[in-house]
């Protein structure tokens, strides 16, 4: 990419992906790109569980009622976690986190979507969080935010509109 600019004008979320899998040398670009994100007093309360496994990336898509059939598509996800007992601010800094590995995907020349699973149910009423300890074996002081599904771009997707920022919702000094 020529610039941050180009990069965050460029990085659209991508719910189609093709076949092709990453490369190990991808897959440690986002995890680097992750493991050097910002945390409040540097606590770095995230961890994250990398998912290749086909049958697993499909009961990850089903872990909330609706938004993550893309995941089971993806050749690779990445699910993000935040200790609140390192940090109050644990959902800022894997967000963060989950930010960064998709600007680095985008950076790559990768697809990536973000699928939300705090606070996010099954279709039975389970919670999203519940069913992905239990399918990962995540110990209990971590909490799930999201998993990103990453691949290569199985669409295309035109470069976000600046006609249509809204320059409305910035203030300057008052309301």
């Amino acid at each position: 990419m020529e610039s941050f600019s180009e990069l965050i004008k460029t990085r659209r979320s991508m719910r189609k992906f093709t076949d092709e899998e990453l490369t190990q040398e991808q897959v440690e670009l986002l995890l680097r790109a992750a493991l050097m994100s910002p945390s409040s007093h540097r606590s770095t309360g995230w961890q994250f569980i990398v998912v290749d496994d086909k049958a697993m990336l499909a009961r990850l898509a089903e872990s909330k009622a609706s938004g993550a059939a893309f995941v089971a598509e993806a050749p690779l996800a990445i699910v993000v976690l935040g200790d609140p007992e390192v940090s109050d601010a644990w959902v800022e800094d894997a967000s963060i986190a989950a930010i960064m590995i998709q600007l680095q995907a985008e950076d790559l020349g990768l697809g990536s979507c973000w699928a939300h699973m705090k606070n996010r149910n099954a279709a039975d009423g389970t919670p999203a969080d519940d069913i992905i300890h239990e399918l990962l074996g995540i110990p209990d002081n971590l909490r799930v935010l999201c998993v990103i599904a990453v691949g290569h771009k199985g669409m295309e997707r035109k470069p976000f509109n600046e006609e249509h920022l809204q320059w409305e919702k910035v203030h300057l000094n008052k309301w």
